[in-house]
């Protein structure tokens, strides 16, 4: 059983306080919590479904804050958060089912490519570009792909739905980055629903983190609506190319 000292929590908390800044801006916040919960000694089930606890309050904290400074509609998304939810409920149950060892495997090809399409593209700014697919179709596609995706495996689900707004969707940097929260709350949302049926996250734990969290992603929020693109690219491709070395890592 694992022990909640308050040393303990105090760490656990300082993580999401560091993840809810990161993931308000570019995200990859599971980077910093899923190993810290591993490395308190957290079983990967309780790991997976905990650290959803949390990332939903840090989701929702940046979505508002965006929407407080009128770079997103919240209302106009509704539908697309509803899909993003049902999608990652059903990655969250499909976890124990599904080869999740063959898609991480691809998966730093793609965190490297996106690093690198961040960092070299010229170009990318906080201004709207041309759109590629249709609101509809991108709400069928993108939106349910990445969904799953953040139910199913979880980090760097924020990073996938910020390049598709951008390459996709033709958004800017800073107006991606507002839309894609909502949609990561949605999903979160959905996979912890789901986990909560058999993963029996530790809601204690989970929710000193989310209110860390929230501090966090206030404050990233208010940096990123603030610099815009400057601050959010870099970042971007910092934690994008953190995540795929990662993943390479634990492949070795």
């Amino acid at each position: 059983m694992l022990d909640l000292s308050l040393e303990l929590l105090l760490l656990l908390a300082a993580a999401g306080f560091a993840a809810g800044f990161i993931d308000s801006i570019a995200g990859g916040g599971g980077l910093i919590t899923l190993p810290a919960l591993l490395l308190a000694g957290v079983p990967p089930a309780q790991a997976l479904a905990t650290n959803k606890v949390q990332g939903v309050f840090g989701a929702a904290t940046a979505a508002v804050s965006y929407a407080a400074k009128d770079l997103v509609n919240l209302r106009s998304q509704g539908r697309s958060a509803l899909i993003a939810g049902v999608a990652g409920a059903l990655g969250a149950a499909l976890v124990s089912y599904l080869p999740t060892d063959r898609l991480r495997l691809i998966l730093p090809v793609i965190l490297i490519a996106i690093a690198v399409f961040f960092a070299l593209k010229p170009g990318l700014n906080d201004l709207d570009r041309v759109q590629r697919v249709a609101p509809a179709a991108f709400a069928l596609t993108a939106v349910p792909l990445v969904g799953f995706y953040d139910g199913l495996i979880g980090p760097g689900a924020g990073s996938f739905y910020m390049i598709a707004f951008v390459s996709l969707a033709g958004y800017g940097v800073l107006k991606a980055t507002a839309h894609t929260k909502l949609l990561n709350f949605a999903s979160n949302l959905g996979g912890l629903l789901a986990f909560a049926l058999f993963g029996q996250p530790l809601w204690l734990v989970g929710v000193v983190m989310g209110a860390a969290q929230i501090a966090g992603a206030t404050l990233g929020a208010r940096l990123a609506s603030r610099i815009g693109a400057r601050l959010i690219k870099p970042l971007l491709v910092v934690t994008s190319s953190a995540l795929a070395l990662r993943l390479i890592w634990q492949m070795i």
